[in-house]
């Protein structure tokens, strides 16, 4: 039996950092998807190719936490979380394609957790929710790669619809769709790829979660989510800054949400602007590559730019008129080109569907 599954990266819209704080986010699903073959066989060993790197890698269904590094330590931690969770999988040849870019920040290792996980659960006969496909494949991230990343991207994935950002509130693990279809009102939504990858698996992620560790602790509530913005002032500065940051990124999320109910994308652009600012200034997760890439990007008309994704690199997406597409590409292109980066990757996009079977070959 070939089981042949996909799962999309995505785009977060608004809210970075907030998901390990509990608070509030705007994602989509991407059009481009990460797809899994797997023909399982009761070998017990599951043999993976990819078009990430060599391969193929063999990984033990009893695997355990730095057995298998690189691009195979996603799937052989989907592998161990599943078996955490008491379900057994089968042995096979697993080969894996995927169209979303390795460290753009467009979250192609959850595209590859959900995808394996997807593939893995079909073959074991397993139904497993949503939320709890998103838990399993977070674990995997967590605790087997090491990258402490929150529930964001792997809910994103497996909730996309095509229409619509994905309203997720972190506190009570809860996905509501937002109708965002900016091409029905002349709007363009751009992905500005700058080329810099970045890793999750870095200190610095795992210095700002940390750090609103700590602020939520001075505090003394359970997380960010529950802080008073009027009591900052008795956190240390560093720690301070970043709990603002956090907490005006939650209100900027409930804010677009209501700008969307109406198509209002000038009031979406103003916050995705503030929100770029509030990245550089109060998380320091920007880069000045980034800074230039938004700042030129509205500059050339977009109503709003921002850095998307974990930070130091990745990509930022601009809404912008669609009679200014052009216009606003080539202003990026040039101001890029002449400060000595790379040259961008610049592309329209929309809302795209979650991860699920997909077609046999």
């Amino acid at each position: 039996m070939r089981i042949r599954y996909s799962a999309p990266g995505r785009v977060n819209l608004i809210g970075e950092h907030t998901d390990y704080n509990q608070g509030f986010a705007l994602p989509i699903a991407l059009p481009q998807r990460t797809f899994v073959t797997f023909d399982p066989d009761p070998s017990g060993v599951l043999s993976v190719s990819s078009t990430f790197g060599d391969g193929p890698v063999r990984i033990g269904l009893d695997t355990v936490p730095g057995q298998v590094t690189g691009w195979a330590a996603y799937v052989a931690g989907v592998v161990w979380a599943l078996l955490n969770a008491g379900i057994a999988v089968p042995g096979g040849t697993m080969t894996i394609t995927s169209e979303v870019e390795i460290g753009s920040g467009l979250s192609s290792s959850a595209a590859l957790e959900c995808a394996v996980l997807g593939a893995l659960l079909t073959a074991a006969g397993v139904d497993l929710g949503r939320i709890e496909q998103a838990h399993i494949a977070q674990q995997a991230e967590n605790e087997y790669v090491g990258a402490p990343t929150g529930l964001l991207d792997q809910l994103a994935s497996l909730y996309g619809e095509p229409g619509q950002a994905l309203l997720t509130d972190f506190r009570d693990v809860t996905v509501r769709p937002v109708r965002f279809d900016p091409d029905a009102s002349g709007m363009a939504l751009l992905v500005i790829d700058s080329r810099a990858r970045h890793t999750h698996a870095g200190g610095e992620y795992a210095a700002r979660r940390a750090s609103c560790e700590r602020a939520a602790a001075a505090l003394g509530v359970p997380s960010l989510r529950e802080a008073d913005p009027s009591a900052l002032h008795r956190v240390a500065e560093v720690d301070a800054r970043r709990a603002r940051h956090v907490l005006t990124e939650n209100q900027r999320v409930l804010d677009c949400v209501v700008a969307l109910a109406s198509a209002d994308f000038a009031a979406v652009g103003a916050l995705w602007n503030a929100s770029h600012a509030s990245m550089r200034d109060d998380f320091e997760i920007t880069t000045p590559h980034l800074d230039l890439i938004a700042a030129t990007a509205v500059q050339a008309g977009a109503l709003g730019a921002r850095m998307t994704g974990g930070g130091f690199g990745g990509c930022v997406i601009a809404l912008v008129p669609g009679e200014q597409v052009d216009a606003a590409g080539e202003a990026v292109m040039r101001a890029v080109r002449e400060a000595g980066h790379p040259e961008p990757g610049i592309a329209r996009t929309h809302a795209g569907g979650g991860a699920g079977p997909a077609t046999s070959t």
